[in-house]
């Protein structure tokens, strides 16, 4: 099993930047890609940024050009760096991992418990 903790969420005014990180940690042999998914109220849980274990990145149009996805290998963490925060990024950030215990397992899929993005005056 693998465990992913979130942290970096809270209140931040429009205009404003919030820095998210997610450390994962258990029974980790190899971590494929790293991705950050948002869900606003009332709306579908969408892809916000992945990146991969070579480093390639991949943004949703929304946030191309403010937010940024970035990964610490030899911790098995990954961060998302929000700037020019607008009240429409308001949402629950949840953090995805595909991950494998051993070279002869399966790829397995895990999930952060979330943590809250505002975005208001």
């Amino acid at each position: 099993q693998v465990q992913l903790v979130e942290s970096g969420g809270g209140l931040v005014q429009p205009g404003g930047s919030l820095r998210l990180s997610c450390a994962a940690s258990g029974s980790i042999w190899n971590i494929n890609h790293m991705d950050w998914y948002r869900q606003a109220p009332g709306k579908q849980r969408e892809l916000v940024a992945t990146i991969t274990s070579g480093g390639a990145t991949n943004y949703a149009g929304s946030v191309k050009g403010r937010f940024t996805i970035s990964r610490d290998n030899a911790k098995n963490t990954v961060h998302l760096q929000m700037n020019s925060l607008s009240p429409e990024d308001t949402a629950v950030y949840y953090c995805n991992v595909v991950s494998r215990a051993s070279a002869y397992a399966d790829w397995d899929d895990y999930w952060g418990q979330g943590t809250q993005v505002t975005v208001s005056s």
